[in-house]
């Protein structure tokens, strides 16, 4: 059985359009976009055309965008430099308990500096309630951040919803939309947020680039120094091939966003339907509806995702039970703890999920191959 990989939460294969696109400025174009002479300006006008191909494609103006090393680095340039820039309104941040640890591990460190952290639960399927939200606002709040939708399970939370009652309480909305970027249609305009989060690496692009879209009225306090580079926001030489593989990236993926939808929906439905006809006994984690269809997170149960993950493993599909930054960590899924209280359904969480190079065939043939380790594994 050749290798099947069923992670793409966690990170995609380059797409082969992205690396003919990127080898240009890593040979011949490789000229820092901060120097006058040639090389340099042929370097600027690459970046500034990947930067308005972006901007367009999300219905926003270039200036808006800031280019960083991923998404964590936009995460923790959002909530910090937000918290640093507007810390004499107020010292309450709101977020949730089921955010990626870019943004939980980000608002500790606030914490310890003196700022106040409001973690608010999430109901079954993971969806915070707007009105627990409405609740915890205070006077002196001063940012809201709100992961788009979760790389563990799936789940969307109602973005727009709760930035209309954030602009109207004048609150600062960060969401970070690193997952949903390439399956669900992220139009900033249309989009009541200030700040927003991407990495490149979710959607067939390079490691190593994100960026973080900033509202020209919001106040940000940089969190790099030293050279001017996208507009004093964030100083370091730009990552230009990874820039350009990005532009390429996303352009690929709005392009196709409808057919994935569609197709990932299906690898998704053709799991679920096997796990059924076997009898497996499993819960779904997340959003049974409307979640985003890339993402497939059960808990078989009776089985610790462990063992499963093992033999899942040795029988050639690499699949995962949570978020890539935690793996190694004998700790439960915080996502997983802070939808049920069942211990059982949490030490069993496993997730698959869907990308580029994924078959139909290969997604009935990991479906399979867990009823086949399921069934084993309950006997034992």
């Amino acid at each position: 059985m050749s290798g099947i990989y069923v992670d793409h939460a966690a990170t995609t294969p380059v797409h082969p359009q992205v690396v003919q696109a990127m080898t240009p400025y890593m040979t011949e174009l490789f000229g820092n976009p901060s120097s006058i002479h040639s090389f340099g300006q042929k370097a600027r006008g690459a970046l500034d055309q990947a930067r308005r191909t972006i901007a367009s494609l999300m219905n926003i103006q270039n200036g808006h965008l800031v280019f960083t090393s991923g998404g964590t680095e936009s995460d923790n340039l959002a909530i910090i430099g937000t918290a640093l820039a507007n810390q004499a309104k107020g010292k309450h941040i709101i977020t949730t308990q089921t955010e990626h640890h870019a943004v939980l591990h980000t608002c500790a460190n606030l914490e310890e500096l003196g700022f106040e952290i409001t973690y608010l639960p999430v109901d079954e399927e993971g969806k915070v309630k707007i009105q627990d939200l409405v609740a915890a606002l205070r006077e002196e709040t001063i940012l809201v951040t709100l992961m788009y939708g979760n790389n563990e399970t799936g789940t969307l939370q109602p973005i727009t919803e709760i930035g209309q009652v954030l602009r109207d309480k004048g609150v600062t909305f960060h969401t970070d939309a690193v997952q949903a970027l390439g399956v669900e249609q992220l139009d900033i305009h249309e989009l009541p947020v200030d700040l927003l989060s991407l990495s490149a690496h979710k959607i067939n692009g390079p490691k190593g680039v994100g960026l973080l879209y900033i509202r020209p009225d919001i106040l940000i306090k940089p969190q790099l120094f030293g050279g001017s580079q996208e507009r004093n926001r964030r100083a370091g030489t730009e990552n230009l091939a990874g820039i350009i593989g990005f532009a390429e990236a996303i352009k690929l993926a709005y392009n196709e966003i409808a057919e994935k939808k569609e197709l990932y929906q299906k690898y998704k439905d053709t799991m679920l339907r096997i796990f059924r006809e076997a009898n497996v006994r499993f819960t779904i984690n997340g959003q049974v509806e409307n979640g985003m269809p890339h993402i497939l997170n059960v808990s078989f149960l009776g089985v610790k995702a462990d063992a499963m993950l093992m033999n899942l493993d040795l029988e050639g599909v690499a699949a995962s039970s949570g978020s890539a930054c935690s793996a190694g960590s004998l700790q439960p899924s915080h996502v997983i703890s802070a939808m049920t209280t069942d211990q059982a359904r949490i030490e069993s969480a496993i997730r698959f999920s869907f990308g580029l190079g994924n078959t139909l065939e290969q997604i009935e043939r990991t479906a399979e191959t867990s009823v086949k380790i399921v069934q084993r594994l309950v006997k034992l």
